[in-house]
């Protein structure tokens, strides 16, 4: 195994757990930028900050919150897990601009501004037409601006993320997804969006999750740090980071509540057909958190120099977040 480098993954949603902390611990993980909820209404969100307060309290000598870029650092020199929390939608603010500020001094770091669905702000993937950024988004992303929430694009259609970079007067992420060059998905982005991203001063997470991945669960490392070298080559190696998006431990109901919401009667299979209902293959090298060192020795492999793979596992994230969210 690889010597640990400062290691930022931009997403996870888990179930979580001490044992998971612990797995990010022994896998030298210093940053997870945590799901906190998907289509959560504001009071609901509360509760999901309740639990994370509680998790920090039981769990204080491995995790920590981080409310401002250098708590990563302060993170890294405790040996502790800094944890970030983002919404996978606008619903945390429902229809009211003031909850972007509550919400950010609350510890919410990043919001993404739809999920897969047309939002009160922008449209989402798997519209059949994309809309781009309403009035009332145009207003949130001013807001976001404002108060140093990081805006992110991961579900969001094509048009609604180029409007909003361009709205946007801070850099835009993508958190988790790839581009649709090494895979044809819908969650994944065009060379056009990826240019933008980088245009920005932004950033893309590269997702491990085996539907944006050419292969599927049978993706090998090499074939995904190849991908990280072409991305590279694309957007330069400042705009790039990992986003796992690795969801441990977490029942079908999720996955469900995760596609559903409360908007459908009728199972919506998100990612594709029938066959992709329920939770897909773990890929073989990365299992959980304890993995992280076999990216930095697939990267090494791929032929990086150290500097640019330390900004590849966690570097360009810091630098992000005090670009946008200090």
């Amino acid at each position: 195994m690889s010597k640990q480098m400062l290691t930022v993954d931009g997403l996870q949603y888990s179930n979580w757990s001490r044992e998971i902390f612990q797995q990010m611990h022994e896998g030298g993980v210093d940053a997870v930028h945590a799901t906190l909820v998907y289509h959560e209404t504001t009071r609901e969100t509360l509760s999901r900050l309740g639990e994370w307060n509680r998790r920090f309290e039981q769990n204080a000598d491995l995790i920590m919150p981080v409310r401002e870029p250098a708590d990563i650092l302060r993170a890294q020199a405790a040996g502790k897990v800094g944890i970030f929390l983002g919404a996978q939608n606008c619903s945390p603010i429902e229809d009211d601009i003031d909850m972007v500020a509550v919400m950010r001094r609350l510890g919410l770091l990043i919001m993404q501004l739809t999920y897969n669905n047309q939002s009160l702000l922008a449209c989402g993937c798997y519209e059949s037409e994309d809309s781009g950024i309403t009035r009332f988004g145009r207003q949130v992303i001013r807001e976001m601006n404002r108060v140093g929430m990081v805006i992110d694009m991961s579900h969001s259609a094509e048009r609604s993320t180029l409007e909003a970079i361009e709205l946007s007067e801070r850099p835009v992420i993508i958190s988790h997804a790839n581009p649709s060059f090494f895979h044809e998905a819908k969650r994944n982005k065009s060379n056009r969006v990826l240019s933008a991203i980088a245009e920005s001063g932004g950033l893309l997470g590269f997702s491990a999750y085996p539907f944006h991945l050419k292969g599927g669960p049978d993706c090998t490392l090499e074939a995904y740090c190849e991908m990280i070298a072409r991305t590279v080559d694309l957007m330069g190696i400042e705009h790039v980071g990992l986003g796992t998006d690795l969801c441990q431990d977490q029942p079908v109901a999720v996955l469900e509540w995760m596609r559903n919401g409360r908007w459908s009667k009728e199972m919506d299979y998100g990612e594709g057909s029938a066959s992709n209902a329920g939770w897909p293959r773990p890929l073989a090298w990365l299992r959980d958190s304890r993995d992280f060192p076999k990216l930095i020795d697939g990267l090494r492999n791929q032929g990086f120099a150290e500097t640019d793979i330390e900004r590849i596992m966690g570097r360009n994230w810091v630098a992000l977040l005090e670009r946008v969210a200090s």
